[in-house]
């Protein structure tokens, strides 16, 4: 009696034999490699079984549930690994498949010869009837394959990349790539394990137009964080998704790796207006930066040692103390740079002021200039407090020095002449108005530091603040002389010299 037959009289299905063994070979053709013919007789024999354990969606399994049956499309098909069995002298084999539907994805985990076929004979972009049991998996929830066969008249809803955006990403994906614009870079950290050998992890945060993700590089792939500048392009390659604290990550083990490109990729944080800011929010803000603190140690209540060091960064609305916390604390900026922090935390500060904190989770780049497509915000009134304290004294240029900016004046003579020639041009260019002209705007010459270059430039003489309308290329830190006239707080400059 061959194999077939066996089958056939284990589960007596109800239709006769001739029927039974016709759908078999039909079976076996359908699958090529990955069956043989009792896999065939049993994946029939189970088709004419009751439909019990069908799932509507990979979104319904569950761990501890008996045999599922779903359909899903092949997203990525990973590489064949070999185990010793106790007790056995042969290797067992497995390879992990991960598989998607409209509803969620799943990782498959096919064993033994199934494992072989699956390597030889599956394609990306496949669908799979599959039938299996569910577990707990270290990405989720995992199936363990008892049957599988390519189904070509179902059609299933799901688009697989070649290239991911971050947009894109999604818990469990593997064999992601991934090109993105390097926002922060990290220092190599070491770790033991527990079984007692050490290992390494860096991270990267990458942005690309559709948002940014945490890069965490582990052993031989975390020399490469420092490998890189903010602002380098580079593709994440073989990288793979996890989740931390309820944000994804993309992972790079000894299988992926991180690349330079020769592409531009764009990244524009949406950054939020200082002015704007209330306690609570997690956002992201920019600014150029008007002032330093150094770095200072503190004392945990653990015993160990912490570190931060404060900035002052200003925008066209206002400006607000950041105070960047543990390895942030080491990040190189100076005076008249132009600094993108996200993810930051609004708190309550110093004398009731507000302030943004800076921990792990944010990220800190560092450009000497405001970059051309950084969004822009409503300037406020001239003359108006700002955030981060009252328009005279806090929050002003003062603390600019030569090394900020191309002008070789000191930053107190700066503040000085600034502050008198605003006030000469005010009053020459303030007189008697008849009433055909009360309404004209005013024309005044006004001197200042660029404290935000590109469109619209925003100067700042220590005492007030407009924004500027010109097309002249200006840099921040830059001490300029503008002469046009004003209206609700912005100079549509005629001259800047």
């Amino acid at each position: 009696m061959g194999v077939i037959e066996d089958v056939y009289e284990d589960v007596s299905p109800d239709v006769d034999f001739e029927e039974f063994e016709a759908a078999v070979q039909e079976k076996v053709e359908q699958m090529g490699g990955l069956a043989d013919e009792e896999t065939a007789a049993m994946l029939v024999a189970h088709e004419l079984e009751d439909a019990g354990g069908e799932v509507s969606g990979i979104a319904d399994i569950e761990p501890g549930m008996d045999e599922v049956k779903f359909v899903a499309k092949v997203v990525s098909i990973g590489e064949i690994k070999t185990f010793e069995r106790d007790g056995e002298d042969e290797d067992g084999k497995v390879v992990n498949v991960e598989v998607a539907d409209e509803t969620g994805r799943i990782r498959a985990a096919l064993w033994d010869d199934a494992a072989e076929a699956a390597v030889d004979e599956l394609e990306v972009g496949q669908v799979l009837r599959i039938a299996g049991r569910p577990k707990d998996g270290y990405n989720g929830v995992e199936v363990n394959v008892d049957r599988v066969e390519p189904d070509s008249e179902t059609a299933v809803d799901v688009q697989v990349l070649d290239t991911y955006r971050v947009e894109d990403l999604s818990l469990g994906l593997s064999d992601v790539n991934l090109s993105g614009r390097v926002l922060a870079t990290d220092s190599v950290r070491t770790f033991d394990r527990d079984d007692g050998s050490e290992g390494k992890v860096a991270n990267l945060v990458l942005g690309d137009p559709t948002g940014r993700v945490r890069v965490t590089l582990w052993d031989e792939r975390a020399d490469l964080a420092t490998e890189f500048a903010v602002g380098e392009s580079v593709e994440v390659v073989d990288g793979y998704v996890r989740e931390r604290d309820g944000d994804l990550e993309l992972h790079v083990g000894n299988r992926g790796g991180v690349e330079p490109i020769d592409e531009d990729v764009e990244y524009v944080p949406e950054t939020d207006p200082i002015a704007g800011l209330e306690i609570g929010q997690t956002v992201d803000v920019a600014g150029g930066v008007i002032e330093l603190d150094e770095k200072r140690t503190f004392d945990r209540d653990d015993g160990s040692q912490g570190q931060v060091r404060n900035v002052r960064i200003k925008d066209d609305t206002g400006d607000i103390r950041v105070a960047l916390w543990g390895d942030k604390a080491d990040t190189e900026m100076d005076l008249g740079q132009y600094a993108v922090f996200t993810d930051v935390q609004v708190k309550e500060g110093w004398q009731d002021d507000l302030e943004c904190s800076v921990n792990w989770r944010s990220t800190v780049s560092v450009l000497d200039e405001r970059p051309d497509d950084a969004p822009t915000h409503d300037a406020p009134a001239a003359a108006t407090a700002t955030s981060g304290g009252s328009a005279e004294g806090q929050g002003s240029l003062s603390s600019f020095d030569s090394s900020a900016g191309s002008s070789s004046t000191s930053s107190s003579s700066s503040s000085s002449s600034s502050s008198a020639s605003s006030s000469a041009g005010a009053a020459a260019a303030t007189g008697p108005a008849d009433d055909a002209n009360a309404d004209a705007p005013e024309e005044i010459e006004f001197t200042g530091t660029v404290v935000q270059a590109g469109s619209p430039v925003v100067l700042d003489d220590g005492t007030e603040t407009y924004s500027i309308d010109t097309d002249a290329s200006l840099r921040l830190g830059e001490e300029v002389t503008v002469r046009g006239r004003v209206r609700d707080g912005r100079i549509d400059a005629e001259d800047v010299f």
